[in-house]
């Protein structure tokens, strides 16, 4: 297995060209990988690490083309999963010169929603130094939540592996605040290091401080011994 060890949804993004026309106006897009994941696994791969990606993708073009694009990017695809029954997820982005772009996503019970916790299972973790876990996946579906407990359960009895979540909040895809709050800081537990937004803290323990919001993850956890807190333009604060 590699160096670094990642799980989560890839998807194709279709990027308008056209600035500042909304999506439904737009004719012309290009085409890119996309995924939270999937942008720190190749990440790794340019700094010379050697990185595997644990994901599902439908037997469809947009499939075949995030599996070249990964092995373009030297990410590993022994994980990638290719189910025929359900379809590789995609999203549509504006272009706009100024303020968030538009988005339009087509993901609901895709391919990587249906990653089931035998392709954990059967993972060989011999080797690997870093795990990095994001709350994106857990969130798209209960199947993906049950695959990313699974496999924190088998990253735990190895502690020689660095387990990294990254809180990366998409309250969009879920059902209740409540819910994904009490799911993201469980999955925090279990991480070496924890990756929240300041005002992801904001949401997930009720402050805007950093060293509160570090002082919370670190006493949440046994495990937990670093917590780095982003701070956007002003940087981070470790």
């Amino acid at each position: 297995m590699s160096e670094v060890l990642t799980i989560g949804e890839p998807m194709a993004v279709f990027a308008s060209t056209e600035a500042d026309v909304p999506l439904a106006v737009a004719c012309n897009y290009d085409k890119f990988l996309a995924g939270a994941e999937v942008n720190v696994a190749v990440g790794v791969a340019r700094l010379g690490h050697t990185v595997d990606y644990v994901a599902q993708v439908g037997a469809d073009p947009i499939g075949d083309f995030v599996r070249a694009e990964l092995t373009k990017a030297n990410v590993g695809t022994d994980h990638v999963v290719v189910t025929p029954t359900h379809t590789t997820g995609l999203m549509f982005k504006q272009r706009v010169t100024a303020g968030d772009p538009a988005t339009a996503n087509y993901r609901k019970n895709s391919a990587a929603a249906n990653l089931m916790t035998n392709q954990i299972e059967t993972l060989n973790l011999d080797g690997v130094k870093i795990a990095h876990l994001t709350g994106i996946f857990p969130a798209i579906s209960a199947t993906a939540r049950e695959t990313t407990l699974a496999l924190c359960q088998r990253l735990a009895m190895h502690p020689e592996i660095v387990k990294i979540f990254d809180t990366n909040l998409r309250p969009a895809l879920w059902e209740t605040t409540e819910e994904m709050v009490a799911t993201t800081n469980q999955f925090a537990k279990m991480a070496n290091i924890v990756l929240p937004g300041i005002n992801e803290g904001e949401i997930l323990m009720g402050s805007r401080d950093p060293e509160t919001i570090a002082d919370f993850f670190i006493g949440q956890s046994a495990v937990t011994d670093t917590v780095i807190v982003k701070l956007g333009p002003a940087g981070a604060f470790v």
